[in-house]
């Protein structure tokens, strides 16, 4: 099965460092943008509140990743792929401070992997 999320090596590397920091239990939701623009952001888990019109992607370094029902709608033909990048953050993401920036990047998913999701019921 194809993930609808996945991470680069240098956005694994942070994940394991942000970990090392904060412990282990962390959690990441695709931002949709406004105030903390359009990036995948780390928190901790009591510092963001999953509700019941959150999609839950996967995980990325054994961290669940979250998106919102109207941004899954914009994003559900494509696979998110979540970098690591220099540079500073400009958002509430745990990783402010590190020198680096989880963004996003994306592809679309080819046809056999789209019927293959939509024959497991993923999108």
């Amino acid at each position: 099965m194809v993930d609808r999320v996945t991470a680069t090596p240098a956005a694994l590397a942070l994940i394991t460092r942000l970990q090392a920091t904060h412990g282990p239990a962390l959690i990441f939701h695709q931002s949709g943008g406004c105030c903390d623009n359009s990036a995948p952001n780390c928190y901790l888990p009591g510092d963001l509140s999953i509700g019941a019109y959150d999609v839950h992607l996967g995980t990325i370094g054994g961290v669940p990743f979250y998106i919102s029902a109207g941004q899954y709608q914009y994003w559900k033909h494509t696979q998110l792929i979540i970098d690591a990048v220099p540079g500073f953050s400009e958002n509430f993401s745990l990783e402010g401070g590190t020198g680096l920036s989880f963004i996003t990047r994306s592809r679309l998913f080819s046809d056999p992997e789209w019927a293959e999701l939509q024959a497991a019921g993923l999108v």
